[in-house]
C-alpha cells in the first residue's frame, strides 16, 4: 500500500509547555476522491486507525505486531 502523508497533530496529552507527542497520519493512495477511507499513524509500539471523514474523532490503537499480522493476512488473501 502507498501513502501519502495527510499532515502531523498534535497529542491531546500535550502538556502545556509543548512537551508533546505528534503522530503522522497516512492515506491510501486507492482512496477516493470523496475522502471515504481511512488513515494510518504508525508509532513504535502501536498503530492507529482513524475515518478520513471524522479526524477530530475517535483513532482505535492496535499493537504494532497485531496490525503487521492484519496487513499479512489482507495481502496473502486472493480478492
Amino acid at each position: 500500500m502507498t501513502t501519502e502523508l495527510c499532515g502531523w497533530r498534535k497529542s491531546s496529552y500535550s502538556g502545556v509547555q509543548g512537551d508533546c507527542v505528534e503522530v503522522g497520519w497516512s492515506k491510501s493512495s486507492y482512496s477516493g476522491a470523496e475522502g471515504d477511507c481511512i488513515e494510518v499513524a504508525l508509532a513504535p509500539q502501536v498503530v492507529g486507525v482513524r475515518d478520513t471523514k471524522d479526524r477530530d474523532g475517535a483513532a482505535l490503537m492496535f499493537p504494532r505486531r497485531q496490525w503487521v499480522a492484519f496487513v499479512s493476512g489482507l495481502r496473502a488473501r486472493r480478492w
